[in-house]
C-alpha cells in the first residue's frame, strides 16, 4: 500500500490485451498483489481475443487478495491509451506459423535454431515484421499517452525497444525481460545449501547484469549480503562437463524437455570469458556460431523448441482461458516470478525497486555504443527508470557483444527509414549465417522474405 494506507490507483493499457501468457500472468500477479487498484483496458487487433481475456479478467478479479483489478476490452488503441499510467506491449509480430518459416527454411540451409526470436536468421526475419509494428504502438503512445510509463515485453527485445524510442524519443519505456531469473534461482539453491532449504529464494538474489538481452552476464553476485560468485564458480566447474538439470517451476515433463536446460552453455561461457552467463542456454547459444553449441545440443543439455509444440501449447493456453472465462475452470491468485507488478508499485509512488531492463545505452555499459539497447539493472521510483552503472565486459567478450548490438542498431535504422538496400549484409552478417556460401545465404534470405512478405510495408516488399 501507498503511504497513506490506501492502495495505489492505476490505469495500465495493455496492448496485445489477447495475450495468452503474459496477460494471464499479470492478471493473477494483479489478483495476488494488495498495493494496487488497477484499472486495465485491453486491446488486441483480435478483438474476440481481447473480450475473452476481459472476461477472464473478471473472474481473476472475484478472487483478489485486495482491490479487484476491473478489465475492460477497447475497439481501439488510442481508446486503450487515453489517460493511461502504464502501458504493457506484448504482441505476437505475425503468427506462430510464421515461426515455423524462421525456424524451417534456415533448418533446410543447416542452421539449427533453439528459439529463433532474437539473433539469428529468425530473430533477424521476427525484427523485420515487428519494428514497424512497434514504432506505429510507440507513435501513438505519444499522441495519446506521452507522460505513461511503457512496458516492453515483446522480442526480439533489443530491437524492438530501441523502435519504441525511436518513433517517440520522449517516451518512458523499458524492456522486460525473466532470463536473469534462472541464474538467480541457481545462486539462491547454493546459498540454501548453506543457510537450509527455503531461506532464500531468487528475489532474494543480487546480482550485476550486463549486456545485451538474452546474451547477458553477471560479474557481481551475493545473498544475504554474502559474495555468491566464488560458490557460483565453484559449482559451474565441478558441473561443466555433465551439467545442471535446471527447469522452468510449475510445467509438464514435455514442456521441461524443450525448455529445460543443463546449464552446460552458461557453464562453458564462463570459463571461455570468465563470467557468468545470466540468461538460459537455449537463448545464449544463438548468440554464437552454430558449430560452438547448436550443432550438437543435446550433448550441451538443451533441446530446439519445435514450432509444432508451440502451436499445441498455444491451444492447451487458449482453452484453459477460454474455461476460466466461461466460469468452468477456477483462477487462482498467485504470484509469479515476473517483476512488473514491483515495477508499477514503484513507479507510481509505492517504494523503490531495482530489477534487470533493456534501456539505451548512456554509459551504464562501458565499451558499448551510446544508444544501442544494452540490459543492465535499473532503478525503479516515482521519478521514473533510471539505469544502474555496470560496468565492462571482459576484453574478450565484448566484440561479440558489440557485433550484436551494432548489427539490432543498423537493422532498426534501415527498417525504420523503409529502406531494403543493406538488409541481405546484416543478415548475411549474422555469426549463424555467416558459415553458408554467398549462393546459399542469399537463397535462404530470399526464402525467408517472401515467407514475411505479407507483414512488411510496401517499402520493404521484395527486399534486396
Amino acid at each position: 500500500m501507498h503511504e497513506s494506507g490506501q492502495e495505489i490507483p492505476v490505469r495500465i493499457a495493455y496492448v496485445g490485451g489477447g495475450s495468452l501468457n503474459w496477460a494471464t500472468g499479470l492478471m493473477a500477479d494483479l489478483a495476488h498483489d494488495t498495493r494496487l487498484a488497477a484499472e486495465v483496458r485491453l486491446y488486441d487487433i483480435d478483438a474476440a481475443a481481447a473480450r475473452r481475456n476481459a472476461g477472464m479478467g473478471a473472474r481473476f478479479a472475484a478472487v483478489s487478495r485486495g482491490t479487484p483489478a476491473r478489465y475492460t476490452a477497447c475497439d481501439s488503441l488510442a481508446e486503450a491509451l487515453d489517460g493511461a499510467d502504464v502501458v504493457v506491449i506484448s504482441i505476437t509480430p505475425g503468427r506462430i506459423e510464421d515461426m515455423a518459416h524462421d525456424i524451417g527454411i534456415p533448418a533446410r540451409y543447416g542452421i539449427p535454431q533453439a528459439v529463433g526470436d532474437t539473433v539469428g536468421p529468425g530473430g533477424f526475419l521476427r525484427a523485420i515484421r515487428a519494428i514497424p509494428m512497434l514504432a506505429e504502438i510507440g507513435a501513438a503512445i505519444g499522441e495519446h499517452a506521452p507522460n505513461a510509463h511503457v512496458c516492453n515485453l515483446t522480442n526480439p527485445m533489443s530491437v524492438l525497444t530501441g523502435a519504441l524510442f525511436a518513433a517517440f524519443p520522449g517516451i518512458r519505456a523499458w524492456g522486460e525481460c525473466h532470463e536473469v531469473t534462472k541464474i538467480r534461482r541457481l545462486v539462491a539453491m547454493l546459498a540454501n545449501a548453506e543457510a537450509g532449504e527455503g531461506t532464500f529464494t531468487h528475489r532474494d538474489v543480487q546480482v550485476n547484469v550486463l549486456g545485451i538481452n538474452h546474451f547477458t552476464f553477471v560479474d557481481r553476485m551475493s545473498v544475504g549480503g554474502r559474495d555468491m560468485l566464488p560458490a557460483y564458480r565453484a559449482f559451474a566447474e565441478a558441473h561443466h562437463a555433465d551439467g545442471f538439470r535446471q527447469v522452468e517451476p510449475g510445467h509438464d515433463a514435455l514442456h521441461d524437455r524443450y525448455f529445460g536446460t543443463k546449464n552446460r552453455v552458461a557453464f562453458d561461457l564462463l570459463r571461455r570469458f570468465g563470467i557468468p552467463a545470466a540468461a538460459g542456454d537455449r537463448h545464449l547459444a544463438e548468440f554464437m556460431p552454430a558449430a560452438d553449441y547448436l550443432a550438437d545440443p543435446e550433448t550441451w543439455g538443451f533441446a530446439l523448441t519445435p514450432v509444432d509444440y508451440r502451436l499445441e501449447a498455444q491451444a492447451e493456453k487458449r482453452a484453459k482461458a477460454e474455461a476460466v472465462a466461461d466460469g468452468r475452470a477456477a483462477p487462482v491468485a498467485k504470484r509469479s516470478d515476473e517483476a512488473l507488478v514491483d515495477q508499477v508499485v514503484a513507479l507510481m509512488g509505492g517504494g523503490t525497486y531495482v530489477s534487470n531492463v533493456n534501456l539505451p545505452n548512456r554509459g551504464q555499459v562501458e565499451g558499448l555504443p551510446h544508444g544501442v539497447i544494452v540490459e543492465t539493472n535499473a532503478l525503479f521510483t516515482g521519478l521514473g527508470v533510471q539505469p544502474v552503472h555496470a560496468g565492462r565486459l571482459p576484453e574478450t567478450l565484448e566484440p561479440i557483444v558489440r557485433d550484436h548490438a551494432e548489427r539490432q542498431a543498423a537493422l532498426l535504422s534501415l527498417v525504420l527509414a523503409g529502406r531494403s538496400d543493406g538488409l541481405f549484409e546484416l543478415f548475411r552478417d549474422d555469426p549463424l549465417v555467416r558459415p553458408l556460401s554467398g549462393a546459399e545465404a542469399r537463397a535462404m534470405w530470399d526464402e525467408m522474405r517472401a515467407a514475411t512478405d505479407r507483414w512488411l510495408p510496401e517499402a520493404l516488399k521484395g527486399a534486396a
